[in-house]
């Protein structure tokens, strides 16, 4: 929508911020959702949904990867928790259960991604539109050191209740995240440190394990493909030549993960294996 006193500057086929609530669109409190076309690096298009609550300080990006697997990012910025999801499609034919749940908690910093309000004002032109992000940040390589107790886990977030309920027995963090949490008082008796290879020599990364029933060090990668990771501003003058800068748009980035966790029996783990 181009505003009458001020000239917005082009931007074709991008998300933008509504700097004023649209007819029917929902309120500064409520739920609001958008849906967008994003390109996968093997070239497919899947769509992404992105789920804005201010009300709770919440935001959850949800897509399908080209393998099937369904990853869901859920920010708490109440909490300053990060939730990752993934449902992954089960091997079957080897004795899996139809789909595997996984959980990854870790701190959710400043600036990583925009705030829940704007989130909730994003709308776009061409809803159409195959979007690809404009940065690419760099892969992170994460430890995830120690459980975390499902039943006790609202504790940390209220999210992980609903969030991680197909992955009550696989929710993991590390132990430099539980230290801040400790720090501002969360409980520590639903964290539980796992098994590394510093305690048991023996203990291989699952892609060299042989044996499907021994413990080992598995890893699991994601990547949210599309994401707001910043606000945009741009400036205007006002007659008497003073200058304002205002919300004007977003800008979008996608960012790898790589978790390597501890599972009492690599058939936990069978997509990590040695090609």
């Amino acid at each position: 929508m181009r505003g009458p006193r001020r000239r917005l500057p082009a931007l074709p086929a991008l998300l933008w911020l509504a700097l004023a609530p649209l007819p029917g669109a929902p309120g500064p409190a409520a739920r609001a959702e958008l849906r967008v076309r994003v390109r996968l690096p093997g070239g497919q298009v899947t769509e992404e949904s992105l789920q804005a609550d201010s009300r709770s300080d919440c935001i959850s990006l949800e897509l399908r990867t080209a393998d099937g697997a369904l990853v869901t990012l859920t920010a708490d910025f109440r909490q300053e928790v990060k939730i990752f999801r993934a449902l992954i499609l089960g091997e079957l034919e080897r004795g899996q259960s139809q789909f595997q749940a996984l959980c990854f908690v870790t701190r959710l910093h400043r600036n990583e991604i925009i705030p829940s309000e704007s989130m909730a004002k994003l709308r776009q032109k061409n809803p159409r539109t195959v979007r690809q992000a404009e940065e690419v940040r760099g892969l992170e390589h994460l430890s995830m050191d120690v459980a975390v107790n499902f039943s006790k886990g609202a504790q940390l977030s209220s999210h992980i209740h609903n969030v991680c309920a197909e992955a009550k027995e696989a929710i993991y963090t590390r132990e430099e995240d539980v230290k801040f949490w400790l720090e501002k008082g969360v409980d520590g008796s639903m964290f539980e440190v796992l098994p590394q290879t510093s305690d048991l020599p023996d203990l291989q990364r699952c892609r060299l394990c042989a044996d499907r029933w021994k413990p080992c060090i598995c890893s699991y990668s994601l990547s949210i493909e599309w994401y707001p990771c910043m606000l945009k501003y741009c400036r205007s003058r006002d007659a008497g030549g003073k200058v304002s800068s205002y919300k004007c748009g977003i800008r979008s980035c996608q960012k790898g993960y790589t978790f390597d966790y501890y599972v009492p029996q690599k058939q936990l783990c069978l997509w990590d294996e040695e090609t």
